[in-house]
């Protein structure tokens, strides 16, 4: 990992906490580096290839965070090309690569198993993100931005399943839920719902949308905006069971990068600045805004 010590005035330190001031503070165990304008400059950004950033995410890209379709050739089979700036998180992406002053010509994109993104040790990436929610525990091991978006989980469910009509948070443990494993959505659903069976746990959400189409499970617990896609594209006659309160499910994206990086406090100075802007309230807008508001479970 490297983590270069850089001297800052308070002048600097004034205007790193600035650039980065948000209710949804960064987990950046970095104190000695700096958010300025000239720290931020990328000749002197230590990313992993000189002049040029490296963003990782999962594969596959799952709309409608990746919306591109197939396209540029990385690692692989894919359903959503990173490369084609479409889609919430690929958008973000780019915008905060160009805030950082990297075109997209100098963006390359990794792949990176999500679970893989938030353990500790070197990193293939300058930055990933993957719908990767803010938990103290994985900042223990690396460091994350401020929010690029707030979350709440959902339900989603088989119209002909029982489970479907069920209105409360108690009503859900008897049924059989899943989701992708090592998600906070998982943990949601063992800490929080504490069903009676035992939750499946399955490897990618491609597995966990065909468990409950082959009756496997009852129920997937979800973030929100994907839960809106999987109704509306990915799982005929399915539907939004309902939401749960964000007193309750309320959590935020970040992104994630090397724990102690010098870059943490540039990519917060470029989200502050797509924030404050008003861009990235209409990247949201574009790319998640819902069709349609899911019922409160209580």
């Amino acid at each position: 990992m490297r983590q270069p010590l850089i001297l800052v005035s308070a002048l600097a330190l004034a205007l790193a906490a600035a650039a980065c001031g948000s209710s949804t503070a960064s987990s950046s165990s970095n104190a000695n580096s700096s958010g300025s304008a000239s720290a931020c400059a990328p000749s002197n950004l230590n990313t992993l290839t000189p002049g040029e950033l490296t963003i990782g995410t999962d594969n596959p890209a799952y709309s409608p965070y990746f919306t591109g379709g197939p396209g540029h050739t990385w690692k692989g089979q894919y359903n959503n090309d990173p490369y084609a700036d479409k889609g919430f998180e690929d958008v973000v992406a780019y915008s905060v690569a160009k805030q950082m002053g990297f075109p997209a010509a100098k963006v390359k994109w990794a792949y990176v198993p999500f679970s893989n993104s938030y353990k500790p040790g070197p990193k293939s990436f300058d930055f990933y993100l993957a719908q990767v929610s803010y938990t103290a525990q994985r900042a223990t091991a690396v460091d994350f931005s401020t929010s690029y978006y707030n979350v709440n989980q959902a339900v989603v469910a088989l119209k002909s399943n029982p489970i479907s009509h069920v209105t409360t948070i108690a009503g859900l443990r008897q049924y059989h839920l899943g989701t992708q494993v090592g998600t906070t959505s998982y943990q949601f659903i063992t800490g929080t719902i504490k069903p009676s069976q035992t939750p499946n746990a399955y490897n990618t959400l491609n597995q966990a949308i065909s468990g409950l189409k082959a009756h496997q499970i009852d129920g997937i617990v979800i973030d929100l905006p994907t839960a809106f896609y999987m109704t509306a594209v990915q799982i005929p006659d399915s539907v939004i069971v309902g939401q749960f309160p964000a007193s309750l499910a309320g959590g935020h994206f970040g992104l994630v990068l090397t724990k102690g990086s010098s870059l943490t406090p540039c990519v917060d100075r470029a989200l502050a600045t797509l924030r404050s802007s008003g861009s990235l309230a209409a990247i949201t807008k574009t790319w998640l805004s819902d069709k349609a508001n899911a019922p409160i479970l209580k």
